[in-house]
């Protein structure tokens, strides 16, 4: 690959323009034009997240975010804060169990800016061992607040129970243990190891050209890294064989006022075409408030204030599952609603009108969640790092339309008979068999 390769995945009529170029380095760009919008979402998505670390490891990539915005050769910690802040511009990252993603939020006329330091960060971080110390403190504090809020740490427990010491299991940011006992050689190798170009998409959405944007990206990576010829590395998948999972009972005590509970079993894989089917389930069970779940529990029940289902989807595994936040006396009855509840729509409970409603409910998710740009940056970097295809708006409806209740009643069939994890936080017993499954 001596040239760059560009293409068009997008035409205007079908949404876009949508276009990508593939630089000789490997390094991928993809923009999304568009016109009517005078902001820009820049983002620089490298193709490492959590689960690729070995345990030794664990925490370093959430690590590694949070260092590369203390500094870089050109630029202190507060330069690169300023700069944007300057232009009323937003910049962030966050780290995924299968990605990291920098970006930034800025005028259409702040892009030349907005380029230049998210890959100065990305390029040439120094990684001081003051920065790393310093850093480390951090996030052990952000580690300690997680922890404090109860329902969200329970997720973390919750993935933890059902996917045990595999990679997916283990928290995002790592244990106060784990970063202790990372060295910066380590972090510095992490870096050098996996932010290398073939591994890096960079996307963009808003009021842009795409050549330009190439000559931007192309102009800011090159000043830092000498670049040679290499292959984009491939889109993630599995190795064909799931990873296993867990079931049973976790209960963690805890000196709260409220309960939380998490019911999970394993889900689908990130490609599965039942994604859409699962899409309109989850609507049907627990999306929305004329969900059976939201009805069950908190309307008609009075039995908790928050109850919803999500999921999680990734290459060689998923899970889906319920949360409920209630009063500690009613957690068993909560359970025992969300269980009989489960395994009625399990049994064929879904009614032609709960499918519609959820059909619905998932058209408008989709079709809303793609009015800014911000949006539309994320689904293109998605596309091409992590799913392998950008389908239209248009075909995405289809899929959703083309749902039956059979195909609803199939998948519920299938889901809810796996093998359930319970994981229970509030102040209980660990010994209670009051949620025993």
């Amino acid at each position: 690959m001596s040239r760059a390769a560009t293409s068009t995945l997008l035409s205007p009529e079908e949404g876009g323009p949508v276009k990508r170029t593939v630089l000789p380095s490997g390094l991928r760009v993809l923009s999304q034009s568009v016109p009517g919008f005078r902001s820009v979402t820049f983002g620089v998505w490298v193709g490492v997240g959590s689960r690729d670390e070995p345990v030794q490891l664990s925490g370093a990539t959430h690590f590694l975010e949070h260092l590369l915005f203390k500094g870089t050769e050109r630029r202190d910690a507060l330069e690169i804060s300023a700069s944007l802040d300057a232009v009323g511009g937003e910049m962030n990252a966050f780290t995924g169990k299968e990605y990291t993603c920098y970006y930034a939020r800025v005028l259409d006329s702040d892009l030349p800016l907005a380029v230049d330091v998210i890959c100065d960060m990305i390029t040439s971080a120094t990684l001081t061992p003051e920065d790393v110390e310093s850093e480390r403190d951090v996030i052990d504090e952000e580690i300690a607040m997680h922890a404090d809020e109860t329902s969200d740490h329970i997720h973390d427990l919750f993935a933890e129970q059902l996917w045990g010491p595999t990679p997916l299991g283990r928290s995002i940011t790592g244990t106060p243990e784990s970063v202790a006992g990372l060295t910066r050689r380590q972090v510095i190798g992490w870096y050098r190891r996996r932010y290398r170009p073939e591994n890096i998409v960079v996307s963009v959405a808003g009021n842009v050209e795409h050549a330009d944007v190439v000559r931007l990206v192309r102009k800011a990576f090159e000043r830092h890294w000498v670049t040679g010829e290499a292959e984009p590395a491939p889109v993630r998948k599995g190795s064909g064989r799931r990873l296993p999972t867990y079931g049973g009972v976790q209960v963690h005590h805890r000196d709260v006022e409220q309960a939380h509970l998490v019911l999970g079993m394993p889900g689908l894989v990130r490609n599965d075409d039942r994604r859409y089917v699962a899409g309109v389930l989850h609507g049907i069970v627990g999306g929305g408030m004329s969900s059976r779940l939201f009805q069950e529990v908190r309307e008609k029940r009075g039995l908790a204030y928050s109850v919803f289902t999500f999921g999680s989807a990734y290459a060689d595994s998923g899970m889906v599952g319920v949360y409920a936040g209630c009063l500690p006396k009613k957690a068993p009855e909560v359970l025992d609603v969300i269980r009989g509840e489960l395994e009625t729509i399990a049994a064929g409970g879904i009614t032609p009108d709960e499918l519609l409603r959820g059909k619905g409910q998932m058209r408008g998710s989709v079709v809303m969640g793609m009015e800014d740009t911000g949006a539309k940056m994320t689904r293109i970097a998605k596309a091409e790092l992590v799913y392998g295809e950008l389908p239209t708006v248009d075909e995405i409806l289809d899929r959703i339309d083309a749902v039956t209740l059979d195909d609803v009643h199939q998948l519920a069939t299938e889901l809810y008979a796996g093998t359930p994890a319970l994981t229970v936080m509030g102040p209980f017993d660990e010994s209670t068999t009051a949620f025993d499954l």
